[in-house]
């Protein structure tokens, strides 16, 4: 009998039963890749505020009108069940800074509205009520706010305002009659920073606001930042982030928590005295005694902190730390327990980022979410309920509740776009370096890849160094893996979330430990059968493109990168960039430490052993890594003969916010991998 005969009539079966289903799947729509459009369309949701009556959370989402080349922030909020949302604010304007007064009658947040004039003052506080209406403007004073918080009893503010610019109105300016503007005079030690620019003796400090009245007057003053205030619960106290503590707040990383009487004339009183950066959010626990905050590292660290839960009494004494014996980073909103036993707060682990909380009595970090995820901020509500923003590599950031131990999603700005876009799948990556170090990092694949076959491979590079690639949605990786790449994205020596000598094993040792680990994931994608060693390219944004100047100079076998706000002859950086305080605490002044800033510039003066085209890009206004950085190496391999491109961008800082210039990086980026890791009869994207 034959077989082909046998099976003829179960054939047929099969395919009559599946008819329904095919039909199903012809109907629906099929997913597309990632294209550049796309970065206009994902909505940027963020700041989940729980209402003191725990029914509503509010929220900013962030948009990108293509056609303006706008970005836009408006505030929604949502009901705790999420079967209601409601968009609050629909201006132009742009909203941030959402927080619910104590009683539940307002919600407050900060913009800039109005006049030119008016907007010259910057942000101030606008209050919605809750029983309906248009948002009224609350403060008016000048230099802005950037920061505020609620009395306990609704009635007051507290605002952290800047000390106002004279020259930016020169005319008024005492001994400057003229409309030009008037020369920078500088005399600070640490002199600019990114977006600010040149940084004069101007700080931001701390004001009262009276509701009723519309009075604000100034509560703290002097040649220093005030920052993070909070109320304590009855409201007599606030306590805030200061760099009082030193002669000279600009040649160190040190801060300190202090607490002032909530009234105008009062002294602030030192409560931690750790040599560097005790920092905020802070939060009082429910009976006043204590107030929680970050601890950092000692201020030679300041590129590699790994910040502490601590507790200090608000009459002050030897802080107590919570996280002592959690060699891994705290972060976000710390929230006290109804009974004070406990404190909540956010917790970095390898490549995922958790709520944890400990008992003010001691005890090992609970972890209350777990897995592939990233929570990013919190707010707490009554009975213990927290309102946070979690996100996965398949899902963008959405609000979330946590109630009784689990996650439940209340906001869906973007689903309708996640629908129509097919992901690459996202997988754990380890390697070992050639020194046996372990190293984790994420592995993107394309929608069309085929186990056994070896595909081009782009190497990704975080920033930082203090940071790390997550489980939380990545639209670059995810993009190039729409475009048929795999893409490594790898936590090098010097990233955050695998604990403190993982993190400053790279001090004064730059370009070295970092490398190694590269080559060393790449080495291993290869060994897998999955990275094609003929067509590897790398690149990356600030340290991530540093370290694509130091990979580049180091190993040959890259035939493409783009390197974006990055440096390699570091010691031009000394006194260009807004690092002064770092440099000097970590490598030393020049005339001190020659022979270690040539060595951590070995990119430029090795430029002659750079092979791969390379495309420099910046901002033009960038201070955090000027454009001279990549200007030079550009010159340096135009000089050699090197295929490579210099792409400035106008008018933007470190990071790159016009929308159409978003668009034109990510196009420029894919057009320079296309061209040397791509040749002809290559499948299209999302094809095998």
């Amino acid at each position: 009998m034959n077989r082909r005969n046998r099976l003829a009539p179960l054939v047929v079966l099969v395919a009559l039963a599946l008819i329904p289903h095919l039909a199903q799947a012809q109907s629906a729509p099929q997913k597309r890749p990632l294209s550049p459009d796309d970065l206009a369309r994902i909505k940027n949701v963020n700041d989940p505020q729980l209402s003191p009556d725990g029914k509503w959370v509010a929220y900013t989402v962030g948009t990108v009108d293509a056609e303006k080349d706008k970005r836009n922030t408006d505030v929604w909020m949502t009901s705790w069940d999420g079967t209601d949302h409601v968009r609050l604010t629909s201006t132009p304007d742009g909203e941030s800074r959402p927080r619910w007064s104590p009683d539940g009658r307002y919600l407050a947040f900060l913009a800039s509205r109005g006049t030119e004039e008016e907007k010259k003052n910057g942000s101030q506080v606008w209050l919605l009520n809750r029983a309906g209406g248009e948002a009224e403007k609350l403060t008016d004073v000048k230099g802005g706010v950037n920061d505020y918080a609620w009395s306990p009893d609704s009635k007051r503010l507290v605002l952290v305002v800047e000390d106002p610019d004279p020259t930016e109105d020169p005319e008024k300016m005492e001994g400057w009659k003229r409309k030009t503007t008037p020369p920078i005079v500088i005399d600070r030690f640490w002199f600019k920073q990114d977006r600010t620019g040149y940084l004069r003796p101007y700080y931001p400090h701390l004001w009262l606001f009276d509701i009723t009245s519309r009075k604000a007057e100034q509560l703290t003053s002097g040649p220093h930042a005030d920052q993070s205030p909070a109320w304590s619960p009855d409201g007599t106290r606030i306590a805030f982030v200061s760099t009082r503590s030193q002669p000279d707040p600009d040649r160190t990383r040190d801060s300190n928590v202090y607490v002032v009487e909530a009234r105008v004339g009062a002294e602030p009183r030192q409560l931690t005295t750790f040599v560097g950066p005790d920092t905020g959010p802070l939060a009082w626990s429910p009976d006043g005694k204590w107030i929680a905050y970050g601890q950092g590292d000692e201020p030679r660290f300041s590129a590699y902190q790994l910040a502490k839960l601590a507790i200090v009494s608000a009459d002050g004494g030897a802080p107590r730390l919570l996280t002592s014996s959690l060699d891994r980073p705290v972060g976000g909103q710390p929230t006290w327990s109804a009974d004070g036993a406990n404190v909540t707060f956010l917790v970095t682990d390898d490549r995922a980022q958790y709520v944890g909380r400990v008992a003010v009595a001691g005890g090992e970090v609970q972890k209350l979410t777990t897995g592939r995820r990233v929570v990013s901020a919190m707010s707490a509500g009554p009975s213990g309920a927290l309102a946070v923003l979690a996100s996965s590599n398949e899902e963008l950031p959405e609000v979330h509740a946590l109630d009784r131990g689990s996650l439940r999603r209340l906001s869906h700005q973007n689903d309708a776009w996640l629908s129509e876009v097919q992901l690459g799948a996202v997988e754990d990556f380890t390697s070992k370096s050639k020194d046996g170090t372990v190293v984790n990092g994420l592995l993107f694949k394309p929608a069309g890849f085929v186990a056994g076959r070896r595909h081009p491979t782009l190497l990704i590079i975080h920033g930082g160094p203090n940071g790390q690639d997550d489980y939380g949605f990545d639209f670059e990786r995810q993009f190039f893996a729409g475009q048929g790449y795999v893409v490594l994205a790898i936590n090098y020596r010097g990233s955050s979330g695998r604990g403190s000598a993982f993190q400053k094993a790279i001090y004064a040792d730059w370009g070295g430990k970092e490398v190694v680990d590269l080559i060393g994931a790449v080495d291993q994608a290869i060994a897998m059968g999955i990275a094609d060693p003929e067509r590897l390219g790398l690149g990356g944004w600030s340290y991530g493109g540093i370290l694509t100047d130091y990979t580049i100079a180091t190993d040959q076998r890259f035939k493409a990168a783009v390197s974006g706000a990055s440096s390699a002859l570091q010691l031009s950086m000394y006194g260009s960039d807004q690092y002064i305080a770092q440099y000097d605490l970590e490598i030393g002044p020049p005339w001190k430490s020659k022979d270690l800033w040539l060595k951590i510039s070995y990119p430029f003066f090795g430029a002659d052993r750079i092979k791969t085209p390379t495309l420099f890009l910046c901002g033009e206004k960038d201070f955090n890594v000027p454009v001279i950085g990549v200007e030079q190496m550009y010159q340096a391999l135009k000089t050699l003969g090197v295929d490579t491109q210099l792409v400035i961008y106008p008018g933007q800082f470190h990071g790159i916010t016009m929308p159409s210039y978003a668009r034109d990086r990510l196009e420029r980026y894919l057009g320079w991998f296309d061209k040397y890791l791509k040749g002809k009869g290559e499948p299209t994207a999302g094809q095998p």
